[in-house]
C-alpha cells in the first residue's frame, strides 16, 4: 500500500504547489485585462463625449457614432446631430456629417423594424410588419437626404466639393425591394455601414478643399444649434405645420 500510495500524494502535492505558482499569476493577468478594458471603455467614452453626448439624437445615431469612433475615424471630422439654419425661423436637421478627404458624407439614420420596400423616385417608402398584413408609408429617406445635403450645399457655398448620402437602417428590419438608387446614395444595414464608408474612401478621388478650417467652424455652429432648446422646439414646430395634422378634421 505505501508503495502505490507515495506517486499519487506526490502528484497531489505537485497539482497544489502548481496551483499555488500558476493561480496567482492568472488572477493578476485577469485584473489587468478587466482594468484595461475598463480604462479602453473609459477613453472610448471621452471621445464620444467630444463628438456629441447622451442626450443628443437617437440611440441608432449615438451608436454609428461610437462605431465610427471604434474604428479610427477622427473625432474631430465627424460631426452629430445638426441644426442648419435655413432663415424665417426655420431649421434642417441632419443626423450625422463626416468630414472625409475625399468629400462630405452624410447619414440620414433609421431604426425600423420589419420588410422596407422603396424606389428611389417615390414620394414614400413602405414598411410592411406582420407578414405583410400591416404597412406603413414612411417620407423617402433618399429624397430626405438629397434636402439634407442641398442645404449643406448652400452652407458651404464656397467649397465646390462632392457630397455621398448614406442611408443606414438599425434594428431589426430587412431590405427588401428597393431600386432606383442614384450614383453617390447608398443604402445599408448598420453591420455594412464601415464596409460602404470605405468604399466611398478608397473608390474616389480626393477632394479640393478650399478652406477646411471655415467648414469645420461652420458645421461645429451647426451641431452648436442644438443645443438650444428654442430651437429644437422651433423645428418642432416647423415639421408639425408642414404636416398640417391639426387642420385635419374627421
Amino acid at each position: 500500500m505505501e508503495t502505490n500510495e507515495r506517486p499519487k500524494i506526490n502528484g497531489y502535492i505537485f497539482f497544489l504547489l502548481f496551483l499555488l505558482g500558476v493561480l496567482p499569476a492568472i488572477l493578476y493577468c485577469a485584473d489587468i485585462l478587466y482594468k484595461q478594458e475598463e480604462w479602453d471603455k473609459e477613453k472610448e467614452e471621452q471621445l464620444f463625449h467630444t463628438v456629441t453626448s447622451q442626450h443628443r439624437g437617437t440611440n441608432a445615431e449615438r451608436d454609428l457614432v461610437r462605431e465610427l469612433l471604434k474604428n479610427d475615424i477622427p473625432a474631430q471630422t465627424i460631426f452629430h446631430d445638426l441644426y442648419i439654419e435655413l432663415g424665417n425661423d426655420k431649421f434642417s436637421q441632419v443626423d450625422l456629417v463626416v468630414a472625409t478627404k475625399v468629400g462630405i458624407i452624410v447619414f440620414e439614420v433609421k431604426d425600423y423594424s420589419g420588410w422596407i420596400y422603396g424606389n428611389g423616385n417615390q414620394t414614400n417608402w413602405t414598411k410592411v410588419l406582420a407578414f405583410g398584413e400591416e404597412k406603413y408609408p414612411f417620407y423617402n429617406p433618399i429624397k430626405q437626404n438629397e434636402k439634407h445635403i442641398a442645404n449643406l450645399k448652400k452652407l458651404l457655398s464656397s467649397e465646390q466639393i462632392p457630397f455621398y448620402s448614406i442611408i443606414v437602417f438599425y434594428g431589426n428590419c430587412e431590405l427588401k425591394d428597393i431600386d432606383f438608387v442614384p450614383r453617390g446614395t447608398y443604402i445599408v444595414r448598420d453591420y455594412r455601414v464601415l464596409e460602404v464608408f470605405r468604399h466611398i474612401i478608397n473608390n474616389n478621388p480626393q477632394a479640393n478643399y478650399n478652406d477646411k478650417r471655415k467648414i469645420v467652424e461652420l458645421l461645429k455652429k451647426a451641431v452648436a444649434n442644438g443645443d438650444k432648446h428654442e430651437n429644437i422646439a422651433r423645428h418642432c414646430e416647423n415639421i408639425n405645420d408642414m404636416l398640417g395634422k391639426d387642420r385635419v378634421y374627421r
